[in-house]
């Protein structure tokens, strides 16, 4: 993988200021001095510069406090593009985004049979192309592609290592960030997908500055991520389906063979759910049986997801149970990280209009120094865009500056 060794260690100052102007839109020089610690010739000097090379623009003026008018910078909107990408289970997209981490385009498709690694870099590199056609853009002035995927993964070689679940086979030790590099010719990064939604979300509530926050998606698995200070907190091994191991019931049942008993993705993902309404089926019978219409065996996730819009008291029963079980999850981990904002997504958030409600006032009654500490839950700002945007602000937070 290709590294910008200029940006290793402490951001340098340009960085900084760089930054700060484009989470405030517009700021001016007495603004970025109340909050960086330098000299007045100093701050002009780096603004100068960066007027000059076209990171930034003198946007026009400010309103006067008594004196001159003050100097407006924003970024540059032209000085950089990125592409963000998410490789999930279900579905994957590409986003297209300016400098400022505007979208400029999106495109998402679903991951079948056929999607296979191979398929999905050279349908994404067709896509590339027609984006930067579409909009005029050289391609030079693309500064990367992010990767935001299932994991596990292997960041600092840009491997995807051995996800599950997916409908395409090949996904197993697949190089992802060089056969996108070989493709496109654009320098690739790999995430963790929960990493990067993180990531995006954080960026869309700036304005509020949450500093810790967690994430959880609750969808074909369980995935979470946690940020501190702004920062992702990164483990020895990049494992985001760790949460879904959490045991929550010691002789309960397990998903898979690898899996821990009474783990919470027993509980609390698509694949449980089929298999516990398979269940109540087989042993209920005609109650079931006559609402779903189908033998035990071939009920899967759609089906469950019809008789929800139908009101099907049993189903409904089997969502607010697994919401339930989602919120005691949810409230070890509070409990553990205390964080301010907690951003839940995935295929179960959306899937019932309870779910999202049962889930955070399980977690609130078990969070344990309420009501002194209570975090915010809330289904995000960009919810299915946030892992390609997070994805492709990774690339915008290390472009050389």
């Amino acid at each position: 993988m290709l590294v910008s060794q200029r940006n290793a260690g402490l951001p340098s100052p340009k960085r900084l200021i760089y930054t700060h102007i484009a989470e405030l839109g517009q700021a001016s020089k007495a603004e970025l001095l109340e909050r960086f610690a330098m000299t007045s010739s100093t701050m002009t000097r780096l603004l100068e510069e960066m007027v000059s090379e076209q990171l930034i623009l003198a946007s026009g003026f400010g309103p006067s406090s008594g004196g001159r008018r003050p100097i407006l910078y924003e970024t540059n909107p032209e000085h950089g593009y990125f592409f963000g990408l998410e490789i999930s289970r279900f579905s994957s997209s590409l986003g297209f985004f300016d400098v400022r981490m505007n979208p400029m385009s999106f495109t998402r498709w679903r991951m079948d049979e056929a999607m296979t690694p191979e398929r999905v870099v050279e349908h994404v590199a067709a896509n590339m192309r027609a984006i930067l056609n579409d909009h005029k853009i050289d391609s030079a002035k693309v500064v990367g592609v992010g990767i935001g995927a299932v994991g596990p993964l292997d960041r600092e070689r840009g491997v995807i290592v051995k996800p599950k679940y997916f409908s395409s086979p090949g996904w197993v030790d697949v190089p992802i960030c060089r056969m996108i590099e070989e493709q496109t010719g654009f320098r690739a990064e790999l995430e963790n997908g929960a990493n990067a939604a993180l990531m995006g979300e954080q960026w869309a509530m700036r304005g509020s500055n949450p500093l810790h926050m967690l994430y959880v998606h609750a969808g074909v698995g369980l995935r979470s991520a946690m940020m501190s200070y702004g920062q992702i907190i990164h483990g020895s091994l990049d494992m985001e389906g760790a949460i879904g191991q959490m045991i929550i019931q010691t002789d309960g049942p397990r998903l898979s063979e690898d899996g821990n008993f009474g783990a919470l993705e027993a509980f609390v993902s698509v694949q449980a759910l089929e298999r516990l309404a398979q269940s109540r089926a087989k042993i209920s019978g005609g109650q079931w049986n006559d609402k779903l219409r189908v033998p035990p065996d071939r009920i899967r996730y759609e089906l469950l997801l019809q008789e929800l819009r139908q009101r099907n008291a049993h189903v409904e029963e089997l969502f607010e149970q697994a919401a339930s079980h989602l919120g005691i999850g949810l409230a070890n981990m509070i409990n553990m990280l205390h964080p301010e904002t907690v951003v839940l997504g995935g295929a179960l958030m959306n899937s019932y209009d309870r779910f999202f409600e049962t889930a955070i006032g399980i977690a609130r009654k078990n969070v344990y120094y309420y009501p002194e500490y209570e975090p915010i839950f809330t289904k995000g700002e960009l919810q299915e865009d946030a892992v390609a945007t997070g994805a492709a602000l990774m690339v915008w937070k290390k472009m050389p500056v």
